[in-house]
């Protein structure tokens, strides 16, 4: 009788002391707890994107600001694409090894020792949005990942392979969505 009141006591102590140390237990800080931000002041997320940075304007990539990038981040990777296009997802501009402490990519410019891929115009660099006449207005997302390494890759590589090799790093990632339609 004594030992079935002992175990019975015990396992209420035990129980006790339990629920006292996960009940008080702090929940893991994370490194980064507001989520990155892509940005232009160019233009505002789903606004028309100005025809300068189109195929009827200069051809040039707007500003963007890139803010809140994870302090553990390796690297920056910038996608630009249009789901809309009539030929499928067209890659405009890829951009790996961007440095994380990036926070703007000017105008018609390049980060510092980042590497460009090929676009589904067949070439590196930006290639502005220019949808077919008579398609409507076309999505143009502008997609930052945050991984967590750098990427030797050639420039010849597709946006397609640029995805495979991210998608197990990505540590965040934001976006914004300009708008154009050929006038």
């Amino acid at each position: 009788m004594l030992f079935k009141s002992w175990k019975k006591s015990a396992m209420i102590i035990i129980l006790i002391i339990t629920m006292a140390f996960f009940g008080c237990k702090q929940a893991p800080q994370t490194i980064n707890t507001i989520p990155m931000q892509i940005t232009s002041f160019a233009f505002k997320n789903n606004e028309t994107l100005p025809t300068k940075y189109t195929c009827e304007g200069e051809n040039i990539n707007p500003p963007l600001e890139i803010s809140d990038t994870p302090e553990n981040a390796k690297s920056l990777v910038l996608i630009i694409d249009d789901p809309d296009a009539p030929a499928g997802l067209w890659t405009h501009w890829t951009i790996w090894n961007i440095d994380p402490k990036t926070k703007e990519i000017k105008e018609n410019s390049v980060p510092v020792n980042s590497k460009e891929g090929i676009t589904s115009f067949k070439n590196t660099g930006y290639g502005a949005p220019c949808p077919p006449k008579n398609t409507g207005v076309h999505r143009y997302f502008f997609k930052i990942y945050a991984i967590d390494k750098t990427l030797d890759l050639p420039t010849s590589t597709t946006s397609e392979s640029l995805y495979k090799k991210i998608e197990n790093s990505i540590l965040d990632k934001a976006e914004i969505i300009g708008l154009y339609a050929i006038k």
